[in-house]
């Protein structure tokens, strides 16, 4: 990798942060679980963005990079709020989940799940959310999600076995799981949760 600075002319800028936009937008929504609060931090990630990519010297990836501003720009902006950072639903189309012809009925129970999903996630330590998010919603190596939470790749094991042990004891206690007639892991939320 290079060690000195990318000198790029202001188009091939543009081109760049445009390349980076589905990924932070995709990974901000998913960490703030307001969209108007994810637009504000993806406004000041790019605007950090723009900024300091005439000092990337490319020992990283550029979205690995990228993606580490974002997540540093979503923290200071919920330091600054004193509010928890939450997270969004894991997709705003549930048929990526379970096929798109269900009935009514197995929308209402599919709908009823991923909400119970959802609410455990969102109560997560954030450490333990954006690893999660990272590794098992955004698909990154746990090298490339080390870099972007600034930790080492064993901090970011230790986070997501904790994230993923809190995450199934949480469903355990809230939720009874079965297979419908297809063999399709559905859950039902036990009374009084």
């Amino acid at each position: 990798m290079a060690d000195s600075p990318v000198q790029l002319a202001s188009a091939e800028r543009d081109t760049v942060l445009r390349s980076l936009l589905p990924a932070l937008q995709r990974y901000l929504r998913r960490y703030c679980r307001d969209p108007s609060v994810a637009e504000e931090v993806l406004q000041e990630t790019l605007l950090r963005i723009d900024r300091a990519l005439p000092g990337f010297q490319g020992r990283s990836r550029l979205d690995t990079w990228a993606l580490a501003i974002a997540s540093r720009a979503a923290a200071d902006h919920f330091r600054a709020a004193r509010r928890e950072i939450e997270t969004v639903p894991v997709e705003e189309d549930d048929t990526l989940l379970v096929g798109g012809d269900a009935s009514l009925d197995e929308r209402l129970v599919i709908d009823e799940m991923n909400a119970c999903v959802r609410e455990v996630i969102d109560a997560l330590p954030s450490d333990y959310r954006a690893a999660l998010i990272l590794r098992d919603l955004e698909g990154y190596s746990t090298e490339e999600a080390a870099a972007v939470l600034e930790c080492t790749a064993a901090t970011v094991k230790i986070r997501l076995h904790r994230a993923r042990a809190r995450l199934q004891a949480a469903l355990g206690r809230r939720c009874e799981f079965y297979r419908d007639r297809a063999s399709v892991l559905r859950c039902e939320r036990k009374p009084g949760t």
